[in-house]
């Protein structure tokens, strides 16, 4: 069978590192907040470009303290795409905010620019952009209409480390960048983890702040905070992959263009432009008739996956705080299927999955 994800071999080739990363981390006896945090945040806000980047301990709390820093009055709006992962949605809730759904553009599956403008209400205070599947989305009007409207961007980097727009990486567009280190993400932890970038330096200290109960010096607590701490150890084990990101970024975007070049048929692939450097977290190919896709490739030796089965408007959890319907979400959400393209994954294996995909 050809995996999806097997996390073991995709990291398998850190192991001695992780290994000499974990016994430093133990013998220094500081494990809160001490030198592979710093050492991290540093690393990575200077491989995006971002003057500051605080770690924190998941994506969620990325996004929520993002939302936090600002301080927007109870009940105000925050925009948001409607094809996203809940966890977007979920940070507004958790933020005491109101979240307004816009629909994504149908060929790249990021926020349509054209369609925001409709949402916004006297109530808006920010937006939240999602660089979804390791896309950027189309930031030069976006950031137009942030401007002329006075709305804080959130950028929502949880699938994107490293992908670009017109040469700028994702995170260092907006007000805050919102990353998760999940451990099937392109840069992943062994467990959770996350963190906030931004260039500002008054927001850096507010989420310095909340993520640690709100507190600058220990017993004092200025505001009313979070306790959501990057890991010593996930950071180091994090120091370890940023080195090699970008040969983990170029071997996805190899077998990428192998998929491009090699699928046949009435799929839909996804969309490619020169100003976009994608870093394909997710290959996300889109079929009517999905489920019997899903199962003929399972049939035949393949494991794909779904990213994601249910839209957030169709989320029980959701139903009564999202209104409205959302036909290209649902379009999306019921025809996507993404196919294996992990640093494990061979190129061998691609042209397998090319194969089968070709006979369905």
């Amino acid at each position: 069978m050809i995996d999806h994800e097997n996390l073991r071999a995709s990291n398998a080739p850190f192991m001695r590192d992780f290994q000499e990363a974990f016994a430093d981390v133990l013998e220094s006896g500081w494990y809160i907040l001490g030198n592979s945090v710093t050492s991290f945040e540093i690393e990575f806000g200077s491989y995006i470009g971002s003057r500051h980047c605080i770690g924190v301990a998941n994506g969620l709390d990325a996004l929520t303290m993002s939302l936090a820093a600002f301080k927007f009055e109870p009940g105000s709006e925050v925009i948001v795409p409607s094809n996203t992962y809940i966890a977007t949605v979920l940070s507004v809730v958790n933020a005491g905010l109101v979240p307004v759904l816009v629909e994504p553009d149908i060929h790249t599956y990021t926020i349509d620019p054209r369609k925001i403008g409709e949402a916004i209400t006297p109530r808006t205070r920010a937006l939240i952009v999602v660089h979804l599947y390791g896309k950027s989305c189309e930031m030069d009007p976006i950031l137009a209409i942030a401007k002329k409207h006075v709305l804080a961007v959130i950028e929502d980097c949880a699938q994107s480390h490293g992908a670009s727009y017109k040469g700028k990486k994702t995170g260092t567009f907006g007000d805050f960048g919102a990353f998760s280190f999940y451990p099937t993400k392109n840069l992943g932890a062994l467990g959770d983890a996350g963190a906030v970038t931004t260039d500002d330096d008054g927001r850096a200290l507010a989420i310095r702040r909340l993520r640690n109960y709100g507190s600058d010096v220990k017993h004092y607590n200025e505001v009313v905070g979070f306790n959501s701490r990057l890991d010593e150890v996930q950071a180091a084990f994090l120091s370890v992959k940023l080195k090699r990101l970008d040969e983990i970024t170029a071997h996805k975007r190899k077998l990428a263009a192998l998929y491009l070049d090699g699928i046949k048929g009435d799929f839909v692939l996804p969309a490619v432009h020169p100003d976009h450097f994608d870093v394909y977290h997710i290959f996300s190919i889109r079929h009517p008739r999905r489920d019997d896709l899903k199962k003929y490739l399972f049939d035949n030796g393949v494991a794909a996956d779904i990213h994601y089965p249910v839209p957030p408007h169709r989320q029980n959890a959701l139903k009564n705080i999202l209104k409205g319907e959302f036909p290209i979400a649902d379009e999306i959400h019921s025809t996507t299927l993404s196919l294996p393209i992990s640093f494990a994954t061979t190129e061998e294996e691609v042209l397998k999955v090319i194969e089968v995909l070709n006979t369905f």
